[in-house]
């Protein structure tokens, strides 16, 4: 799939949802290209982050900007970078914010620099197999809650839904119509969906993933 990113890509969704898995899937597919930051604003949740993906972002040649403690046992919300420095500077911007409001309101902090720009999307990750997000209406009001949370509008949903490894056609095939009504109710386009490309047969429009992030359990 041909899909015009703009500049700057927020990536926000539930807990479990698959938006990091998705920030680097883009960071990789844009790096072939052009020069990539990824800024991991998940200060909140230490599991499933984009800052685990260091090295495999160094070897492509992408910049990564994480929370001072990332990767350390240390859970403390502290920033050590410049985001709007970042979002105003070369090449594109990954930023992966941490799940729900609480994670949003990190994002909040930087309203003034991200509202209203041309050049930045919010885009807002479903997984209709996702506890608290199962629903069309769900999925609306915990969008709302995070969009009031991080005081920015969303520019588009993306379609994760999935059951890890026991994902297959038929479970991306079936989500198809929770995420068009997800999209609907919440008055932001369907941009596609994602899944491994054995997933995706008759599935338009579709965007093909690798899992790079995995429970423990699965790995």
């Amino acid at each position: 799939m041909n899909f015009d990113f703009p500049k700057n890509i927020i990536i926000t969704g539930h807990y479990g949802c698959g938006k990091t898995n998705i920030a680097v899937n883009l960071a990789l597919k844009l790096a072939e290209a052009d020069k990539v930051t990824v800024v991991d604003l998940d200060i909140v949740n230490p599991y499933f982050r984009t800052a685990d993906f260091g090295s495999l972002f160094e070897n492509r040649g992408i910049r990564l900007a994480a929370p001072m403690y990332a990767n350390s046992n240390l859970d403390i919300p502290a920033l050590s970078f410049d985001l709007g420095g970042i979002v105003n500077g070369e090449g594109r911007v990954i930023i992966d914010v941490g799940g729900d409001p609480e994670g949003a309101t990190a994002l909040g902090r930087y309203g003034d620099i991200l509202k209203n720009r041309g050049d930045t999307a919010l885009y807002y990750v479903v997984n209709k197999y996702r506890y608290l997000t199962s629903t069309p209406t769900e999925a609306k009001e915990l969008l709302e809650e995070i969009k009031a949370a991080s005081g920015l509008s969303c520019d588009g949903i993306i379609n994760n839904s999935n059951l890890g490894v026991l994902t297959d056609n038929k479970t991306v095939t079936d989500s198809v119509d929770y995420a068009e009504r997800a999209a609907e109710v919440s008055g932001c386009p369907l941009l596609f969906t994602c899944s491994q490309k054995e997933n995706l047969k008759g599935i338009e429009p579709s965007m093909e993933i690798n899992v790079y992030v995995k429970p423990l359990w699965e790995q």
